[in-house]
């Protein structure tokens, strides 16, 4: 369905990126904006057509929550892939898969925690959960919202010369399918805590279910994010020169590594259960959310020019400060400039 809509949203352009303004499907329903934007509001009501459900302990309300996200995903999705197209209609430099900067990641972070919660959901035939991890999306939502209104962040820009791998094709989605089951994971310790205090207790589901879903969103999350660690590495040796150089970015990488490695090695090995498992989910997302976003916009943009530029005060290859640093640009000054 997605492959479909998004070919023929693709044959409307007819290689003009003016019509986006001109045909009707295009404009309101499925150029990569309009699609997004329609991603936006169905997640928002998805949200509360769950709460609705679980206060009302309605099965039909939170079957139209599940409806109502597969919709915004679909919509996201597409929304991406007209936007790949639509990078292209700009120029063939400017386009690029859209993983490649904070607004593009953000939109894939949502559709990737949306996606994983509608896997458990299936599996485990509950729903009522959807309430809590529907919180985190809508958040990113709006996030994603103040982020485009107030910075224009949806405008489509040309990649730095060193984001143009194909190691960042890789990393990036399996970074954000890391992040979006940590989230997840947080959201169900959260159900955990409150069915543990009595509150909805009877409308959520028995907390040993909720702690099965949580040990597993986990492990895939830290599945993904060690193989996206590697590829990280591997993007970084060939960019600049060397696998990992300690700079804000990859410490706090590493530091949320560990902190999920050894959460696992205490649920597996140690046998732990309980609240405190829950609760050490719940702080992990702040270490991740920290670790990807507090790091890159305290102070905007800082964090990420000195993980960019990090290998060439190691003496880098010649050809990585060709790709990283502009021409006519002296190398010196431009570390200046970032300090």
């Amino acid at each position: 369905m997605v492959g479909a809509i998004s070919l023929f949203a693709i044959t409307q352009y007819h290689g003009s990126l003016a019509r986006m303004e001109e045909v009707f499907f295009l404009k309101y329903l499925i150029s990569s904006q309009a699609a997004i934007m329609w991603m936006y509001a169905l997640f928002g009501l998805a949200t509360l057509t769950y709460w609705a459900g679980l206060l009302a302990r309605s099965d039909f309300m939170m079957k139209t929550g599940s409806a109502i996200t597969w919709s915004a995903v679909m919509l996201g999705y597409i929304g991406l892939m007209v936007r790949w197209y639509e990078s292209y209609l700009i120029g063939t430099d400017v386009g690029h898969i859209p993983v490649s900067n904070l607004y593009e990641v953000f939109v894939l972070f949502c559709l990737i925690t949306a996606m994983l919660y509608l896997y458990y959901e299936a599996r485990y035939q509950t729903r009522q959960l959807g309430a809590l991890v529907l919180l985190v999306i809508s958040a990113a939502v709006g996030f994603i919202l103040w982020y485009t209104f107030d910075r224009g962040a949806h405008e489509i820009q040309p990649l730095v010369p060193a984001l143009k791998s194909w190691w960042m094709k890789l990393h990036v989605p399996a970074n954000f399918i890391g992040y979006g089951a940590f989230s997840l994971s947080a959201m169900l310790g959260v159900g955990y805590l409150l069915a543990q205090r009595g509150i909805l207790a009877s409308r959520l589901p028995r907390p040993e279910v909720i702690d099965d879903m949580m040990y597993k969103a986990i492990a895939i999350g830290f599945a993904f994010f060690t193989i996206a660690t590697i590829l990280g590495a591997m993007w970084a040796a060939e960019a600049w020169g060397g696998y990992w150089s300690w700079d804000p970015k990859e410490t706090w990488a590493l530091i949320v590594w560990l902190n999920y490695a050894a959460w696992l090695h205490i649920r597996l090995v140690k046998g732990l259960r309980g609240p405190m498992l829950a609760w050490w989910a719940v702080v992990g997302l702040l270490v991740t959310t920290f670790a990807f976003l507090g790091v890159n916009m305290f102070p905007v943009g800082v964090a990420f020019l000195r993980h960019a530029v990090s290998g060439l005060r190691r003496g880098g290859p010649p050809r990585t400060r060709e790709r990283l640093i502009p021409r006519g640009i002296d190398c010196r000054r431009f570390l200046q400039i970032i300090d």
